[in-house]
């Protein structure tokens, strides 16, 4: 990783989970940070520690990136800053389980907002100015929940896999360009994605399933070095992901339901 030594990287949903582990790693090899999540408490506590440890510069932006036009007022912001953003980490994001009539709709259009909305701005934004000047690093964060359908997760799932499928052809686009851009599909992560999408609810597949953190935000650092189109993480999510190219998509479907409530 000593090419992204000096370096500048955006993070968001640094607060927490794979966003803090992310922003560690790439502070680990020499990465200065920006970052982005609505807890300026926690990123405060972050960029201190990271400063310290690893001197290297820490930027903190206290904002929700889920409001009308929070993409561009960061973008804006940065830019009257004179910071120049060379690596993206679109992580922010997050789901609400239940059936979808009973999600208001309040909280749907956040996570839409959010999930796909800013990161797609936030990609048009920095990706631009990156092939200007054919270098920069791009990572986008999915879900195994986008190669299926998945109730209770409805429209969760569905905007993962809009992230997945803009990912992968945007990385074809990028092709040629300077940009190694990728997109990590993380299975159950030991992160607060479970406490805010479900209410500490856990099925019995997501307690055997579940991944720690930091080797999932290493794989997904990795994958962006190398511009791998996408990424899934842990053997057993990428033969799970791969092995349903065989099952039609009404059992697929089936499959996950089963999945998510089973043992809950």
């Amino acid at each position: 990783m000593s090419e992204l030594r000096g370096k500048t990287a955006l993070v968001t949903g640094a607060s927490s989970g794979l966003g803090c582990d992310f922003a560690t790693i790439l502070a680990e090899h020499g990465c200065n940070l920006v970052l982005v999540a609505r807890r300026e408490d926690r990123l405060r506590r972050l960029a201190d520690d990271l400063q310290q440890r690893h001197g290297v510069g820490a930027r903190v932006i206290a904002m929700s990136l889920s409001e009308v036009g929070a993409a561009q007022q960061l973008y804006d912001d940065l830019r009257a800053a004179g910071v120049t953003v060379d690596v993206l980490i679109n992580n922010a994001g997050f789901g609400v389980f239940a059936p979808f009539l009973e999600v208001p709709w309040e909280r749907e259009q956040e996570m839409l907002m959010l999930d796909i909305v800013a990161l797609t701005h936030l990609s048009k934004l920095f990706v631009r100015d990156m092939v200007a000047r054919r270098c920069g690093w791009v990572l986008q964060v999915s879900s195994i929940g986008a190669y299926q359908p998945s109730p209770g997760y409805a429209t969760y799932s569905a905007a993962k896999a809009f992230v997945l499928s803009f990912g992968e052809a945007l990385n074809y686009e990028l092709r040629g360009s300077g940009v190694k851009h990728s997109v990590l599909s993380p299975g159950v992560t030991e992160t607060e994605f479970l406490d805010v999408a479900a209410g500490k609810r856990r099925s019995l597949f997501q307690r055997m399933s579940i991944m720690p953190s930091r080797p999932v935000a290493e794989i997904g650092i990795n994958a962006m070095l190398k511009g791998t189109p996408s990424k899934v993480a842990g053997t057993v999510n990428a033969l799970n992901t791969w092995s349903l190219r065989l099952v039609p998509r009404r059992l697929q479907t089936a499959m996950a339901n089963i999945a998510m409530k089973f043992g809950s």
